[in-house]
């Protein structure tokens, strides 16, 4: 990979690389480069029909902007127009985008 090779493209540089195999729910997946294995990676099923479950990781205070608080959301969903509310400070706002 310190040349570029099999990274976007299989390489003649490397004969003794036959590539890499990974079992999925799918079947078995097959490849020889660095961007067929990261497209191999199927994300993880998230629970969208739950309710929005959002832990914080941080809050940013951006000038102009706003209070922008950054988190992952592990079920539901999270739009723009939303109204959400933070546990357990009892904040509520409205989601901007």
């Amino acid at each position: 990979g310190f040349h570029g090779d099999n990274m976007l493209a299989s390489s003649s540089n490397c004969p003794w690389y036959k590539g890499w195999e990974k079992e999925t729910k799918a079947g078995k997946v097959t490849g020889k480069t660095l961007l067929e294995a990261i497209d191999s990676i199927e994300p993880p099923k998230r629970p969208v029909d739950k309710p929005l479950r959002l832990p914080l990781q941080d809050v940013y205070k951006i000038g102009g902007i706003g209070t922008v608080p950054v988190g992952r959301i592990e079920t539901g969903i999270l739009k723009p127009g939303m109204v959400v509310t933070f546990a357990p400070s009892n904040v509520t706002t409205e989601v901007k985008s």
